[in-house]
């Protein structure tokens, strides 16, 4: 019996080896995110469906409040320890420790809470697009800052 090997891509329209070096990523904002957080787009389109590979670099002391995620999520820690904690209230009391080389999954729709509390931690995200982010608290949303600042008028919502 003979087989025929099937290729399937992951990235539409890249049949090819590919290497990424750590030099070789660019770390950008995120308006989603407070504005020390850096995220890069490593495979795929985050805000297209498809398979998405980001990484995110959370220096110390910052704090992710309580939000959400459509879609399931596979978080790598790359380096730093990564703190979570689950549940639609922040507390520190409850967040557990991931070190680097720690595999967490995180079924979409799950409430929870990042803070670098040990140093900056830098965590490596793969799901499938399009990537969705909602706060719990219109509050901590910082696109809800850049959109509305106080006493400015409101020009809409990008979510």
């Amino acid at each position: 019996m003979t087989r025929t090997a099937i290729a399937r891509t992951h990235e539409p329209g890249r049949s090819v080896f590919r290497s990424i070096l750590p030099g070789d990523v660019d770390w950008k904002p995120f308006q989603a995110f407070p504005s020390a957080v850096r995220l890069a787009v490593i495979l795929g389109q985050p805000s297209e469906p498809g398979l998405y590979v980001v990484r995110v670099k959370v220096p110390s002391g910052v704090r992710l409040m309580p939000h959400r995620h459509p879609e399931d999520r596979i978080y790598t820690v790359m380096s730093g320890v990564f703190y979570i904690g689950l549940g639609s209230q922040f507390d520190g009391d409850k967040m557990t420790a991931h070190p680097p080389g720690s595999v967490l999954v995180l079924p979409g729709s799950t409430s929870h809470y990042h803070l670098a509390r040990s140093g900056e931690y830098v965590t490596q995200i793969t799901a499938i697009g399009p990537l969705g982010l909602e706060y719990l608290d219109a509050d901590d949303d910082p696109r809800e800052h850049v959109l509305n600042p106080p006493g400015g008028t409101n020009v809409g919502t990008n979510r």
